[in-house]
């Protein structure tokens, strides 16, 4: 047990160690092996990517672009205002203009005055551009009446997405979405970024069919996009199967590489980090918020405009802007999690006798780009779908962001919510793990409770916060830079593949607060072993009764690059001294 929570080892068969290479590096074949991850799974190259063909749709949206560009016709992107959204609508940009469109155009809605999607107001804001072709990406699946005002006015819609289908979809030119019923497609967890990428990869593909381009180039202009494909992949928390995992370890390889974009470089710089060394975890962590920042604050052209920048001089300021409003963005976070632990405080005291199915939280002070990540904060301590609530735009009117945990698909448990109560929600739309919704501030107390029925059907399903899954403790001479550095490039880890975690017991020499709320820790093995150094971020200086006190330790090996200094470092996730 630590802290309450039991320790629980994956299980290592000899079959799974048979499927893998003997001459394997030891560890690495016990961690693989731990994830039922066979030759195939751990094969990275382009080779192994899904077939573009296979994904439903794309060979009818790339003839609609093909007929676009013989036409001479204006296209406009519909983006949507996450880093998802932002590096497909980059992606989309970038190849139709390499691939030779001229007249491109792009359009990130304000989602505070249009809600998700392509909506109607979006669509008529886009009448003065007169586009004869609007291609959506990390959106417009559920945009039935945006669409339908498009072809009224004669727009073309082809409409990219990942997010779940509602009961209708939308009378588009062409839709790609492996998460449609019908669609065979065998990799349904790709990002909107990812279906960008195969879209534009089959136009590549049916213009160099044509004699529009050389084959060639048309491979090329895609495969530069592969930086962009591993942020927004990894920024969206999709599972990390295996042709996602071929997506981001393609990506990863050329931003580490030095082929990335310059914007990609000019955000690596600005948040510090080493670009050569770079991680799914640095994607996530400190590239996504940053370019996150202008979706939450301001327009969010400003970070797909860093990502578009041709050259390092034109995307440092941006990239710098993003960064400071990232920063700004991060203590708005603070302020309002503060105010939001207050509301929550009685739920969380009482979770041990009556935990609840879901959280439904609103407070009239709170931002509506801050709710986001206040149902994100709240739900990694309640272990329990939350949706938290801000005053909209409209007079009246509530919009919420939701964020679930595994066993809850919080897009499904909208549209339960919506087949059950019609008229209930406004709008909605998002994924398993986000999702967004707007409601009448009267229908609140009602809503609150068709969330917490609904829910309730879930909860056997989630996953159990008291239990700690470990790949086993590690021995002293395993604890060393060497290991650290063939795990960190030995993924990408992400959501269904996740990043090595080891227990142990160590003693602890020494303990210190940095950062305000983080701790320095030093450590070494019981019994024998190195002094190791340790960093525990968000944690309580630990209540010591004696000195070199033993301590129970779950940690990850970690690669601490400073000033061009590489070591060891073991990143502690969770601690407890005897």
């Amino acid at each position: 047990m630590l802290n309450g929570r039991r320790l629980l080892e994956r299980v290592v068969t000899a079959s799974a160690l048979s499927a893998l290479p003997e001459n394997m590096p030891p560890l690495l074949r016990r961690i693989y092996a731990g994830r039922l991850a066979g030759v195939r799974e751990i094969e990275t190259t382009l080779t192994n990517l899904l077939p573009i063909s296979q994904l439903d749709g794309t060979e009818a949206a790339a003839e609609c672009l093909y007929a676009a560009f013989r036409a001479q016709q204006k296209v406009v992107v519909v983006g949507d205002f996450d880093a998802d959204g932002a590096t497909a609508t980059a992606l989309v940009i970038y190849c139709l203009r390499g691939f030779g469109f001229g007249r491109v155009g792009y359009r990130v809605p304000d989602r505070f005055r249009f809600g998700y999607g392509l909506s109607v107001g979006i669509v008529e804001e886009l009448v003065p551009d007169a586009p004869d072709l609007i291609i959506t990406v990390d959106n417009g699946i559920s945009s039935q009446a945006g669409v339908a005002a498009a072809n009224r006015l004669g727009m073309n819609v082809i409409i990219t997405d990942h997010h779940l289908p509602g009961a209708e979809l939308p009378a588009a030119a062409a839709i790609v979405n492996p998460s449609l019923a019908d669609n065979g497609f065998a990799s349904k967890s790709l990002a909107g970024v990812g279906v960008a990428f195969y879209v534009m990869a089959a136009l590549g593909q049916r213009l160099a069919a044509a004699g529009a381009i050389n084959a060639g180039d048309a491979r090329r202009i895609c495969a530069a996009c592969l930086d962009l494909v591993a942020l927004g992949t990894v920024a969206d928390l999709v599972l990390m199967d295996h042709n996602n995992r071929v997506l981001v370890a393609q990506g990863l390889q050329r931003i580490r590489g030095g082929s990335a974009r310059p914007g990609i470089a000019a955000l690596f710089a600005a948040a510090g980090r080493n670009i050569a060394m770079a991680t799914t975890a640095d994607l996530g962590f400190a590239i996504a918020p940053r370019l996150n920042a202008a979706g939450r604050l301001e327009n969010m052209s400003l970070g797909i405009e860093c990502l578009i920048a041709p050259t390092m001089a034109a995307a440092q300021p941006l990239a710098a802007l993003l960064s400071r409003l990232n920063t700004e963005r991060q203590q708005l976070q603070a302020d309002m999690q503060r105010e939001a632990d207050q509301h929550v405080a009685t739920i969380v005291a009482d979770l041990a006798v009556n935990r609840p199915a879901a959280v439904c939280l609103f407070d009239a002070g709170w931002h509506q780009g801050i709710v986001g990540l206040v149902a994100s904060r709240i739900k990694e301590s309640v272990n329990r779908p939350v949706i938290a609530f801000a005053h909209g735009e409209d007079e009246g009117l509530l919009k919420g962001s939701g964020r679930s945990v595994n066993g809850v698909h919080l897009r499904d448990l909208l549209a339960t919510i919506d087949s059950r109560h019609p008229g209930l929600i406004h709008r909605f739309g998002g994924h398993a793990m986000a999702a967004g919704l707007t409601i009448e501030f009267s229908a609140l107390p009602f809503f609150r409770a068709a969330l917490a029925t609904a829910a309730e059907a879930h909860v056997a399903a989630i996953g159990n916060d008291m239990e700690i899954m470990t790949d086993g403790s590690l021995e002293s001479h395993e604890l060393c830079l060497e290991q650290a550095e063939l795990l960190r490039f030995a993924g990408p880890w992400g959501q269904g593949f996740p990043e090595p975690l080891f227990h142990g017991r160590f003693v602890l020499l020494e303990q210190r607060v940095v950062g305000e709320s983080h701790l320095r820790l030093r450590l070494r093995p019981v019994g024998a072993g190195p002094m190791l150094a340790g960093i525990a971020f968000n944690c309580e200086p630990l209540p010591v009764q004696r000195e070199l006190s033993e301590c129970r330790v779950v940690y990850r090996l970690d690669v601490n690059d400073y000033l061009g200094r590489r070591s060891l470092q073991l990143v502690v996730e969770h601690i407890e001294c005897d």
